[in-house]
């Protein structure tokens, strides 16, 4: 029998020691100026999931939480491509992306390849990590980092933040409901802070 893909629960980290990871990376946010944001940190299940030693790709063995001044909500989550694609440079021969840890003010509500309702990177720039032929390498640009729904047998990412599917419609409509309340004139324009934390 294959190994699970997705946690047997959704990750148990409580609010208190969520914002003491934060703060011991360096990654503030203005709570005042934005009450509701996401947080997603790679590698949350490394030691229990997958090869102990490295960050795997294709499980859900990382976590996304809703945080609000009302809300605290975890999500089995994937923050990684699911397959390795070295190559160089930034053209045609790229290598496969991941999103670099930090803050990120450039998600907004927008429908992911045109289908279904997701928080779209369309507001400004990212920075991934690619894989490197000769050693990793920084690439700055819009590339549609997105947090949307995986798949069940797959992470179905090619370098987006993905949910597992069933749990994807209730991170989704909170995830609105919380914009619409903390952000009531801009939840449809954005932004929608996204901090990113290597565990």
């Amino acid at each position: 029998m294959p190994a699970p893909i997705v946690p047997a629960a959704p990750p148990r980290l409580t609010a208190t020691e969520l914002f003491q990871r934060l703060k011991a990376r360096g990654l503030h946010i203005e709570r005042e100026r934005f009450p509701f944001f996401v947080v997603g940190i790679r590698g949350y299940y490394k030691r229990t999931m997958g090869d102990p030693t490295q960050n795997d790709r294709g499980i859900y063995d990382d976590a996304i939480f809703l945080v609000s001044p009302t809300d605290f909500i975890s999500y089995n989550a994937n923050t990684d491509p699911k397959t390795v694609r070295k190559g160089r440079g930034k053209g045609s021969e790229k290598g496969m992306a991941r999103l670099k840890a930090g803050i990120y003010f450039v998600h907004k509500f927008d429908r992911h390849n045109g289908r279904y309702e997701a928080l779209c990177q369309r507001l400004g720039p990212v920075t991934v990590i690619r894989d490197g032929i000769d050693g990793d390498y920084e690439h700055t640009g819009n590339f549609g980092i997105n947090i949307h729904r995986g798949a069940l047998t797959e992470t179905g990412s090619v370098g987006c933040q993905t949910i597992y599917p069933t749990q994807w419609n209730s991170f989704i409509r909170t995830a609105k409901m919380l914009a619409q309340r903390y952000y009531p004139d801009t939840w449809q324009e954005g932004p929608i802070p996204y901090i990113l934390m290597e565990e």
